[in-house]
């Protein structure tokens, strides 16, 4: 279970600080009002990103396009996210995320774009969300999820980022990193919550953090494992623990054959029966 290092400062404040920076800055350029007409005239398939995530009898990979991670630095040097989303959909990917965080993952909201033109598997725009603006730049940019982050947001800011995803068809994935995230993420009445196993303050990787909270999600919500998810069997181990669906980046981008990487954790343990919650 995550400690003390969990409350100190660290990556997590700095993405949060610069990323409403860059949203006011975006703001004053394209008002809130131009990109809400853009969402408008897309249509999200929230239910098919749940319905993904939650397919029984096989293993639900949401594949990552990441050209950089602060821990890992520079992932893929020659990064085209259409081409890998089709890789990816080609392989079997139950539903692909999008990093579109600019600053320390390289991400944009044009790599949202071409993934959205490339396939029609189920979107999720991963990035640190602290505004509706950023919502609307979702859907106007062909998302059918987003990411909320317990720990980036105050419970009422949560709240009403959620409320307001949900008034706009959009899935929210939210994700927790510890015991009394995931109470808040219960009390939010979240559908779908995600584990994740990086600590964003400190980068450190536990899977046992997994391991802790998967058994005390609801079976009426679809739990994921994000992060660390690198081999079958760590796939069987977290299937044990109640999870249906596992967000993999890192362990994909940096294989040398990605399709080869994304068979083998849909293999092995594959359909075999779920011994948790989400049984």
């Amino acid at each position: 279970m995550i400690g003390d290092r969990s409350r100190e400062p660290g990556l997590l404040d700095a993405i949060v600080a610069a990323t409403r920076t860059l949203v006011a800055s975006r703001r004053a350029r394209v008002p809130y009002a131009a990109v809400l007409r853009l969402a408008e005239g897309r249509q999200p398939r929230a239910s098919a990103f749940r319905d993904a995530l939650a397919a029984p009898g096989r293993v639900n990979v949401i594949a990552e396009c990441k050209r950089r991670s602060p821990a890992r630095g520079v992932l893929a040097r020659h990064y085209d996210p259409a081409a890998i989303a089709r890789i990816y959909a080609d392989a079997g990917a139950a539903a692909l995320s999008v990093l579109t965080e600019p600053m320390f993952f390289d991400g944009s909201l044009t790599h949202l774009e071409a993934v959205r033109s490339a396939v029609d598997l189920p979107l999720l725009r991963k990035d640190f969300i602290v505004d509706e603006y950023q919502l609307a730049e979702a859907r106007a940019c062909g998302a059918d999820a987003v990411l909320l982050i317990v720990s980036a947001l105050p419970q009422r800011d949560l709240a009403r980022l959620a409320a307001r995803a949900q008034a706009l068809d959009l899935a929210v994935l939210v994700e927790v990193h510890a015991a009394d995230e995931l109470s808040r993420a219960v009390d939010l009445g979240a559908a779908i919550i995600g584990v994740n196993s990086r600590n964003l303050r400190t980068l450190d990787v536990d899977l046992s953090v997994c391991d802790a909270l998967g058994p005390r999600i609801s079976r009426g919500t679809v739990a994921v494992a994000e992060s660390g998810v690198r081999t079958a069997e760590d796939v069987r181990r977290l299937q044990a623990c109640g999870y249906r669906a596992f967000l993999v980046g890192e362990r994909l981008m940096t294989a040398p054959d990605v399709a080869s990487a994304l068979a083998e954790l849909r293999q092995g343990p594959g359909a075999a029966p779920m011994t948790g919650h989400g049984a």
